[in-house]
Order: structure tokens, then C-alpha cells, then sequence
């Protein structure tokens, strides 16, 4: 039940969306943060919140198991939660990431992952105040993914890793 899954450990990850226009998006990563039992979300900027039905229609009712908050300013968000023993990583292709079955996650901390913007991506003043940058090797000719793709693949990497 959702008081059941409420009241489990928590995987150690914290997805932070920042500006995410589409409501199917949204609603297909509370969904996969559910399976992966994660400890919360935070939608930044214009992304939308629940309740909402277009999010609800991906989410299946994982916007009531999946904790979840606001947060206008996503630099000032990121700040906090370094702050607060976390970790945090824009998933991203920039020159000096770290590539996604390279990195290690560390198990003493959390770890917060930002996924940004279907077209420009995490805001560059986001990524020069995040701990590093993580980069999903891909070998295609798009060199781009879908972010509640993105997210699935980040997620089942650090549940994987962590649960080792």
C-alpha cells in the first residue's frame, strides 16, 4: 500500500527536474521513482505539479507513494542539499562528465540527479554548482534521450550500484 511504501528505507536518490514542459514526462518519472523506492523528488522552475491529470495518466498514482516539493530556484536547491550530505549531478553531455557506467555512487552520502529541459537540457547555472556531471554513454546518431528514458536508465544504474 502507499502507507506501507511510505513508511520503507528509502533508496538513497533524489531526482530534481528543472523546467520540464511535458506532463507525461513528469508523471513516467514519478512512476519510475516509485519502483526504484527513492527517497523524493523536487520539480523546479516551470515544471508542473500534482495534482494534474496528464501527469497522473504516466504516474499511476505514484504522485501520493513518491514524496515530492517544490522548489522555485534550482541553484538555491542544489546549494541546500550539498549542504545536507548529498551529492549532486546533472545528467548531461558536457567535456568533463563522467560517464554513467563509470561512476560510482557514494554510498555514505545521497545522491541527487537533475534531469533539465527537453531541448536545452540542465541550466548552465545549475551544472557549475553541481558536484559533477553525468554523461549516458550512447552510440547512435541522436546522441539524445527522451528524459523519462534518461531517467529510467540513471536510476536503474544507481539502484543497481547501491544495492551491490
Amino acid at each position: 500500500t502507499v502507507e506501507e511504501f511510505k513508511s520503507e528505507k528509502k533508496t538513497p536518490i533524489i531526482v530534481l527536474l528543472d523546467n520540464i514542459r511535458s506532463l507525461n514526462n513528469i508523471g513516467s518519472v514519478f512512476r519510475t521513482g516509485d519502483a526504484f523506492r527513492i527517497e523524493k523528488i523536487y520539480l523546479c522552475g516551470y515544471t508542473a505539479q500534482p495534482p494534474n491529470k496528464d501527469i497522473q495518466k504516466t504516474a499511476l498514482g505514484a504522485t501520493k507513494s513518491v514524496e515530492w516539493e517544490y522548489a522555485e530556484d534550482i541553484v538555491e536547491l542544489i546549494n541546500r542539499l550539498k549542504n545536507n550530505n548529498t551529492e549532486v549531478y546533472a545528467i548531461e553531455q558536457t567535456s568533463d562528465s563522467i560517464m554513467l557506467n563509470n561512476f560510482q555512487p557514494n554510498s555514505k552520502m545521497r545522491t541527487a540527479v537533475i534531469f533539465g529541459n527537453e531541448v536545452q537540457g540542465v541550466q548552465q547555472e545549475a551544472i557549475d554548482v553541481c558536484t559533477g556531471v553525468i554523461e549516458i554513454p550512447q552510440i547512435g546518431t541522436k546522441h539524445s534521450l527522451n528524459i523519462s528514458v534518461s531517467n529510467g536508465v540513471v536510476l536503474w544504474d544507481l539502484f543497481d550500484k547501491l544495492n551491490k
